[in-house]
């Protein structure tokens, strides 16, 4: 039997669909729901009125004191996320109400670092086939504007920081299609170049040329895209009081180590990955992901979600905002901003049963982080979590002015990963930050950049 035989074995009968219209027709509630979805958006009818009223955007404890952020048609949720995280320190420190660093300055970065890693991927797979798993997943996506919290400490680390004043956002910082079209381009035809060349046996000091090349070529599509990123820049600003200050030429990286207030080193990446292959308690690496190819490899603790929870609360009780990636597309509604795991009542409306698991639903690939955002706040009833203050990186005309909330139920389904530090964890736990990590292959949901926009 060949494999069309068997894809054919069983194909939809008449009888089939006689049955399937019947069944509908005969059912009331499903005439009555065709009646009202095809007039309406399904999110409208199947959204549960009970559920939106016992919601609103009151907290026992708030961090934020600033404006949400936007990073309009980008996918750069997880830079914002992190700047985010770090932008109350620093506005402290030089006592201002608004202060926000060049998510633009990170972005260039990130591209020209993530165009080195991906070619040396390319390199490191020259011997496989195009059509291997590994090298087509890497090829479908050569460059994207998605990350993780371990990337974003890379970038900080190696080139630091800059006030938005200093990188402004340009139209395509902001509005990424046309760039990472170009860019896509440069890199799978450098990617046909060096794998011919290593099927030609030359030397490496030939290849290295040809991706020297490629490099420049990426460079120069950045800077006519994003603007040439400053070398150093005069700092100078009025402070809440009115006072003026200066710092005089800065380096980026001078004023990350001035101004950021917090050593990301000192956090760690906790992820809730609930399927039986992955064990509690173990480290996990993901195959080719990355950015920066001389950074540390991108890791993190698998732990149970009652600790990721009690760790993002307590952060929040010792002023500590957390960033955190989740799979924002679920039971969420973007105007009110609103998150909980039965906001829609989909399979009323549907008469479907939708009942994956969080394990279940990684498995079958209905689930995946898709954005990363900052925990600025939780509403605690006798120490125990009831809904969390989000900070957005969508701009301020939803939610409340661009802080969602997320009712608890929505936290243990759908938040996946959160940064927190180190010391928070349990002994044993951070002990077990020093073992080799397990690798999963390069196409794991566990690798998912947060790109959410």
């Amino acid at each position: 039997m060949t494999s069309n035989d068997t894809a054919l074995a069983r194909a939809v009968a008449p009888s089939d669909i006689a049955r399937y219209r019947a069944a509908f027709a005969s059912d009331v509630r499903l005439k009555v729901a065709q009646n009202a979805v095809t007039k309406n958006s399904v999110d409208e009818i199947a959204l549960d009125r009970d559920v939106v009223m016992s919601i609103d955007h009151s907290m026992s404890h708030v961090l934020d004191k600033h404006e949400a952020t936007n990073q309009k048609r980008s996918g750069r949720c997880w830079l914002f996320a992190g700047l985010n995280v770090l932008r109350s320190n620093a506005a402290a420190r030089m006592n201002v109400k608004n202060f926000e660093f060049s998510q633009t300055w990170l972005h260039f970065w990130d591209k020209l670092e993530r165009a080195n890693y991906f070619l040396e991927a390319m390199l490191a797979t020259a011997d496989r086939d195009v059509d291997d798993r590994t090298v087509a997943h890497l090829l479908a996506n050569p460059i994207d504007d998605g990350g993780q919290w371990n990337m974003f400490v890379a970038l900080v680390r190696k080139y630091g920081v800059v006030p938005k004043a200093a990188m402004p956002e340009t139209e395509s910082s902001s509005n990424t299609g046309q760039m990472n079209r170009a860019l896509r381009t440069v890199l799978r035809q450098g990617t046909r170049d060096l794998r011919a060349l290593h099927t030609a046996g030359v030397g490496d000091d030939e290849i290295a040329e040809r991706k020297d090349q490629v490099m420049a070529a990426v460079y120069r599509v950045l800077a006519i895209h994003l603007g040439t990123p400053p070398e150093s820049f005069l700092w100078q600003w009025n402070d809440a009081d009115g006072t003026f200050h200066r710092d005089g030429q800065l380096t980026p990286v001078e004023f990350a180590e001035k101004y950021l207030g917090a050593d990301l080193e000192d956090y760690v990446c906790l992820v809730h990955d609930p399927r039986e292959s992955s064990p509690q308690g173990r480290t996990f690496t993901v195959e080719f992901l990355g950015n920066v190819a001389d950074a540390p490899p991108v890791t993190y603790l698998n732990v149970d979600i009652d600790l990721i929870r009690s760790l993002t609360a307590a952060s929040i009780q010792d002023g500590e905002p957390v960033w955190f990636g989740c799979d924002t597309g679920k039971q969420a509604q973007r105007a009110l901003g609103y998150w909980d795991a039965a906001l829609y009542d989909y399979g009323s409306v549907y008469d479907v049963d939708f009942s994956l698991t969080k394990a279940e639903r990684l498995l079958h690939h209905e689930s995946l982080m898709t954005h990363a955002m900052v925990f600025t706040g939780v509403d605690l009833h006798d120490g125990v979590p009831r809904r969390w203050r989000v900070e957005n990186s969508w701009g301020t005309d939803k939610a409340d002015k661009g802080f969602w909330t997320m009712n608890d139920s929505w936290f243990g389904e759908h938040v996946f990963e959160v940064a927190v530090h180190r010391s928070r964890l349990p002994e044993e736990l951070q002990q077990r930050l020093n073992e080799q990590p397990i690798t999963l292959p390069a196409w794991d949901p566990m690798g998912a950049l947060a790109r959410g926009r």
